[in-house]
């Protein structure tokens, strides 16, 4: 069994990611943020950066994808390899901050990629505005995220939206989240347990 978590940037994805992971027994696998050699840089100066930081990216989700699908044990990720190229990378190209040309070499690579990949058998999305947006990013402190422009969250939440109407890869969850704390309160975790639990019954 393979669980994905989407979302914008401060959606919360790792916090639920661990606490599902928790509560199931699952085998997380978080994004490549940490020991990113690109993500500083990026958030300084986007355009000398944004293909770097995407391949990069494409390099660790494809890692994780291979891991999950030779492992024995229900895995929950977060963040998808479809959010890499349909968010992030589109939303660089539209806005002028990666060259056409490196954003048709990376599709080229991604396409290649999409060939030898399977979707998760759940996809999760959390839906937030962005005040909800700025103040997880804010609580958590990092550094690097100082630098992200209300403009830059408003693009990929857009791009979100779009993809998510159109997504056809798996079974969905979507979960609007602007109201919910489930870092601090425990009904509101179990009631995307609930959610969760009613997706999963009807894969199985």
């Amino acid at each position: 069994m393979h669980i994905a978590i989407a979302g914008n940037i401060g959606a919360g994805k790792t916090t639920l990611a661990s606490k599902l992971a928790q509560h199931y027994g699952w085998e997380a696998h978080f994004e490549a943020v940490d020991n990113n050699p690109y993500l500083s840089d990026f958030y300084e100066d986007m355009n000398r950066w944004s293909f770097h930081l995407q391949i990069f990216f494409l390099n660790s989700r494809i890692a994780q994808i291979h891991h999950i699908r030779n492992s024995q044990n229900p895995i929950i990720q977060d963040r998808t390899i479809y959010e890499d190229a349909y968010i992030f990378a589109k939303n660089l190209h539209d806005s002028g901050l990666m060259t056409s040309r490196d954003y048709q070499n990376y599709l080229g690579i991604f396409n290649t990629m999409h060939n030898f990949i399977q979707p998760p058998d759940l996809l999760i999305y959390l839906r937030a505005d962005l005040p909800k947006l700025v103040g997880q990013i804010e609580k958590r402190g990092r550094d690097y995220e100082n630098n992200i422009r209300l403009e830059y969250l408003k693009n990929l939440n857009k791009h979100y939206e779009d993809w998510i109407s159109t997504y056809k890869e798996s079974r969905l969850l979507i979960i609007d989240v602007n109201q919910l704390d489930y870092a601090a309160r425990a009904e509101d975790l179990q009631l995307i347990i609930q959610k969760v639990d009613e997706s999963l019954a009807q894969i199985a």
